[in-house]
């Protein structure tokens, strides 16, 4: 290894692990790790990425969402800039990676251009979008799509499950102005990439460190699905005429088991997801036939068509179940959806001829969960994934990473740059 690639390595390795040990520290208590969209907290790690970005001599600004930006000039302003980054909300009692890899990936991506004295030939930004994990408000990709000046002011009203008040609200306690946001100019389309832990098993079992993500599922949920029944003593109720929540809701499950393998045989790409399931009120106990149980569904797909179907199939099994247990209803509410993400080839081309350059030949695969390259690709961006190897699942946390694994994708990358500056 050569003095001037030793320190290039020994740069992004030293950001990564300071980085992400630095963000860990705030969290709202474990298990894991807790910083809700649009909170204190989140905004304290956006305060501390500002402070590694300022410390690179990054030039550092907020859009009207909070969105936060840290600029490294480059040589060429005619070459599209190349926007590098990730989030820092997660999930309730997340992991130690999901989100906040990405971040310290692209600062490392700074750290070694500075390291080294090269003044890349595209501007090279560092991006942190706000509120990414739709756990908290019911809409999906809020910070990057208002960025984008793609959120609706409808949107802006939905409730933080936790406080029940409106995400303009939460904006506002933030120092942010939803009435800027509902006017924003986004920015000219760029290129994005965003590094990120892989959510399932493949590069794991594979034994890769990293690969490049070509595709990002949509998604069609139901967030505050019910089963209505008729409430009963446990020991009175005979078996006919009981309209018991837990079995209809239990007969609909097996149900969409049946359907989802049946369309997975059909050749379609699709996961089903009883995410929550809440028959545990006051109102509930040992003695009584369960009159209403709350559930929520994710059913997610490549292709917008395919969740159309499947919702479809899901509602017929609905209708056939109320059809068959007088007394039982289902309120589904609220639909919200996500739509599929066809990534920029361009950009997977990027990616891979640094890697190339290195000796290494990641697979290019399909994301299922989403992220905000998906915003950025829908509102015109060049967008590309870089997915670095996980074990032990995601959204928990037990999330598994080796840092070396995002280091060697950094690096890829760093090469890719350095390659465009001929």
């Amino acid at each position: 290894m050569t003095g001037r690639s030793s320190l290039v390595a020994q740069s992004i390795r030293a950001t990564i692990e300071r980085v992400i040990t630095r963000v860990n520290t705030l969290s709202a208590g474990g298990p894991g790790w807790t910083r809700p969209s649009y909170s204190d907290l989140e905004s304290a790690a956006h305060a501390m990425i500002e402070e590694e970005a300022l410390s690179l001599g990054l030039t550092v600004s907020r859009d009207a969402a909070g969105n936060l930006f840290a600029r490294m000039k480059g040589r060429n302003s005619n070459v599209v800039p190349l926007y590098v980054g990730s989030h820092l909300d997660t999930v309730a009692e997340g992991g130690a990676y999901d989100g906040q890899a990405g971040v310290a990936g692209a600062l490392a991506l700074a750290a070694a251009l500075r390291a080294e004295g090269r003044i890349p030939e595209a501007d090279l930004v560092v991006t942190v979008t706000r509120a990414e994990e739709s756990v908290w408000f019911p809409v999906s990709y809020v910070g990057s799509r208002a960025g984008l000046g793609r959120l609706t002011r409808e949107e802006m009203e939905a409730k933080r499950v936790d406080t029940q008040r409106s995400l303009a609200d939460h904006m506002r306690d933030q120092g942010y102005d939803p009435e800027a946001v509902a006017t924003l100019v986004p920015p000219q389309p760029a290129r994005f990439l965003e590094f990120h832990i892989e959510q399932g098993p493949v590069l794991h079992i594979a034994g890769e460190p990293y690969g490049i993500v070509t595709a990002i599922r949509g998604g069609l949920r139901y967030r505050s699905a019910r089963v209505n029944g008729v409430w009963a003593h446990s020991g009175a109720a005979p078996y006919e005429g009981r309209a018991d929540a837990v079995v209809a809701f239990s007969e609909l499950v097996v149900a969409m088991d049946r359907v989802w393998a049946e369309m997975l045989a059909e050749g379609a790409d699709l996961t089903v997801t009883f995410g929550r399931v809440d028959a545990a009120s006051s109102a509930h106990a040992m003695a009584k036939v369960a009159g209403t149980l709350g559930f929520c569904l994710d059913m997610r797909s490549s292709d917008a068509s395919t969740l159309d179907e499947a919702d479809r199939r899901f509602r017929v099994e609905i209708a056939r179940i109320e059809a068959a247990r007088p007394g039982i209803s289902f309120d589904l509410g609220q639909q919200s959806r996500s739509q599929p993400a066809q990534l920029s080839p361009a950009m997977a081309d990027f990616v891979a001829r640094g890697a190339e350059a290195r000796g290494d030949k990641p697979r290019r695969m399909l994301s299922g969960g989403g992220h905000d390259a998906a915003a950025f690709a829908a509102a015109g961006w060049d967008s590309v994934m870089v997915f670095i190897r996980n074990w032990n699942g995601s959204h928990c946390p037990d999330e598994g990473m080796h840092l070396e694994d995002l280091a060697l994708a950094v690096e890829s990358v760093h090469e890719s740059i350095c390659q465009e500056g001929g």
